[in-house]
């Protein structure tokens, strides 16, 4: 009997040796596969409001549905983002529209827009509220500043980017001229229509009769516009109009409210209301028609660059 228990204790030992090498090996490879060293999901949802700072892209690329939006979210696997300045802080409660959907692997996003594709982004964590969003593709980043709704600056954010409110609206129709200021060449003229830039001339004017139907405008006057801040005044701009080959109209611009703007005329002391007409909004809230403008941010200097008023 001995003979044969020892051969069975050999047995039995090789058995058990072997399967502590295997499991030894299976453990380091266990160990050696790379781990995220943070939830990206959890993350992107830890903020509610993602604002995208574009000043600060860097790369000549462009991620269509990053460049146009002044925010983003990610919310339990949907995409949303601002896109109008138009309601902002009120479409879609603060978070805008929902513009298509996501998934996250280890440290990459994939993002599924309803209009501009799919892409895999990856999302680099620089500070507490503060990502980076690189596309391989183009050699592009985005930055991306993180808050919640209810401490994030919805105003200073439209105030920032007034050049862009005036172009989401078809056109602007004059609704008001005060009694006081001296007649000038402006008083005759009752439309404006501001386009972004890439459409050429990216402002153009119309005398005709106010409550002329907008497919119907017959535009006179076409040029450059350009906006600008006030010192110490957070809610004034300047709006000049660079007329081609009839000089410039200068004005103080004031936002009455998401529908209306008032002109300023210093040169005369006459002040005009425009109201928006045609709402353009950048993304359908049922999320697949096509953009009706070819609207996209760009950072200011940039966008002075492009205007003939320097």
């Amino acid at each position: 009997m001995r003979p044969l228990l020892l051969l069975f204790a050999g047995i039995s030992g090789l058995f058990l040796f072997n399967a502590c090498v295997a499991e030894v090996v299976v453990e380091e490879n266990y160990i050696e596969e790379p781990q995220p060293v943070f939830n990206l999901d959890e993350l992107l949802q830890s903020y509610e409001i993602w604002y995208v700072d574009i000043e600060r892209t860097q790369g000549k690329g462009e991620v269509p549905f990053l460049q146009k939006a002044f925010t983003v979210s990610f919310k339990n696997g949907t995409f949303y983002a601002n896109n109008n300045l138009v309601g902002i802080g009120d479409n879609g409660g603060g978070f805008g529209l929902d513009v298509g959907l996501y998934a996250t692997y280890r440290t990459e996003v994939q993002i599924d827009h309803d209009l501009d594709g799919v892409y895999d982004l990856e999302v680099i964590q620089k500070s507490g509220n503060e990502i980076e969003i690189y596309d391989a593709v183009t050699n592009t980043s985005y930055f991306l500043e993180g808050y919640q709704r209810s401490t994030f600056d919805y105003e200073k954010v439209f105030y920032d980017n007034i050049h862009y409110f005036l172009h989401e609206y078809s056109t602007w129709e004059k609704v008001f001229t005060s009694q006081y200021g001296a007649i000038n060449e402006f008083d005759e003229e009752n439309y404006v229509q501001f386009l972004p830039f890439g459409l050429g001339d990216n402002f153009r004017s119309s005398k005709d009769a106010p409550g002329t139907p907008r497919s119907e405008i017959y535009y006179d006057y076409e040029g450059y516009y350009e906006v600008n801040d006030v010192v110490d005044d957070f809610y004034l701009k300047t709006l000049t109009l660079d007329y081609d080959y009839l000089g410039n109209e200068f004005f103080e611009l004031t936002v009455i409210n998401d529908n209306k703007i008032q002109l300023y005329h210093p040169a005369s002391g006459t002040e005009y209301r425009f109201v928006g007409r045609g709402y353009v909004q950048f993304k359908n809230a049922e999320g697949k028609s096509k953009l009706q403008n070819n609207k996209k941010r760009m950072k200011k200097s940039e966008f002075l660059k492009k205007s003939s008023v320097l």
